[in-house]
C-alpha cells in the first residue's frame, strides 16, 4: 500500500502536469493504455486466462471505476494537487456505509461521528479556498471518493471469490481505455510529442503500479492497516503539489486534512469490523 500510495501521488502529478494540454478523457486514456498493453502482454507470456467466469461483477466495478477515474481527474485539472486528492480520499467514509448497506446492518454511533466528522473536514476544506467556478470542480472530485468507496467494496468481494488482481485490473483497464477512446473521438484529442509521451509513459505506468499494489494490499492485508496507509497519499501529493508550483498549504488546510485522514481511519476502522461478517 505504500508504494501504491507513491505512485498514486505521482500519477497525480503527472496528470496536473498533464492537464495543461490534454483533456480528462485523454488523460484517463493514456492512463489505462498503456497500462492495458503491459498486463495483456505479461498475462500472455506467462500463459494467464484473461476470461472469467464473474463477467458482469468485473464490468460493473470496471464501470464504476471509469466513472471515478473521469471525476478524479477532472478535479485534480481543476484544483490543486492536495485538495483533489484529499476529496477523493474520502471513499473510506462511503466504504463502511456501503458495508453497512451490503450487511442490512443499521450504521453504529461511531461510523456516524466519522461521517459526520468527515464532512466537517471537507466543509473546512473547501470553503476559505473554493471560488464560484471550482464547486464544480470539488462536487466531482467528492462524488468520486463516494463511487471509488463503493468500487473499494467490489474489490474486496471480487477477491473473495478468487479474482486475481491482475484479471481485475485488466478489465479495469480494458474499460477505460474503451471509454476514454470513444470520449476523445467525439470531444477531439492533440497531437502528442516526445515530452508529451513522456509524461504519459509515466502516467500510465505509475496508475499500472499504483493500481496492482492496491488491489493486492486489499485482497492479501488487514483492510484496517490498508486503508490507514492509503493516506500517505494525502501527504506525498501535498509536498509533490507544491513542488509544481502549487500554493502553499495553510494551516486551516492542513487542519482540514487531518479531520479528513482522522474521519477515514475510523470508517476504516468500522468497515474492518464488518468484513469479518462478509
Amino acid at each position: 500500500m505504500l508504494l501504491a500510495a507513491l505512485s498514486f501521488a505521482m500519477m497525480g502529478t503527472l496528470v496536473k502536469l498533464g492537464s495543461a494540454k490534454f483533456s480528462t478523457a485523454e488523460l484517463v486514456f493514456y492512463r489505462s493504455f498503456f497500462g492495458l498493453v503491459v498486463i495483456f502482454i505479461v498475462a500472455r507470456y506467462q500463459r494467464l486466462p484473461l476470461k472469467t467466469a464473474v463477467l458482469p461483477q468485473q464490468m460493473v466495478r470496471a464501470t464504476l471505476g471509469f466513472m471515478s477515474l473521469l471525476m478524479f481527474f477532472y478535479a485534480i485539472s481543476h484544483l490543486d494537487l492536495a485538495t483533489a486528492i484529499t476529496l477523493n480520499y474520502t471513499s473510506p467514509l462511503f466504504m463502511a456505509s456501503f458495508f453497512c448497506l451490503t450487511l442490512h446492518e443499521r450504521p453504529r454511533k461511531m461510523l456516524i461521528f466519522a461521517i459526520m466528522l468527515g464532512f466537517v473536514g471537507v466543509a473546512l476544506l473547501l470553503k476559505p479556498n473554493f471560488h464560484a467556478d471550482e464547486w464544480i470542480a470539488g462536487s466531482l472530485g467528492l462524488l468520486s471518493g463516494a463511487t471509488a468507496g463503493y468500487v473499494y467494496v467490489q474489490v474486496i468481494q471480487l477477491s473473495r471469490i478468487g479474482e486475481p488482481d491482475w484479471r481485475t485490473v485488466f478489465y479495469f483497464t480494458l474499460v477505460c481505455t474503451l471509454g476514454g477512446a470513444v470520449w476523445m473521438l467525439g470531444a477531439g484529442f492533440h497531437t502528442i510529442n516526445f515530452k508529451d509521451s513522456i509524461v504519459l509513459l509515466a502516467l500510465g505506468l505509475t496508475g499500472t503500479i499504483g493500481q496492482l499494489c492496491m488491489t493486492r494490499a486489499y485482497r492479501t492485508g488487514n483492510p484496517l492497516v490498508v486503508g490507514s496507509l492509503a493516506y500517505v497519499t494525502v501527504i506525498l501529493a501535498s509536498i509533490f503539489g507544491v513542488l509544481i508550483g502549487d500554493p502553499a498549504i495553510s494551516y486551516e488546510r492542513w487542519l482540514a486534512i487531518v479531520v479528513i485522514i482522522i474521519a477515514g481511519v475510523i470508517s476504516v476502522f468500522n468497515a474492518n469490523e464488518r468484513l469479518k461478517k462478509l
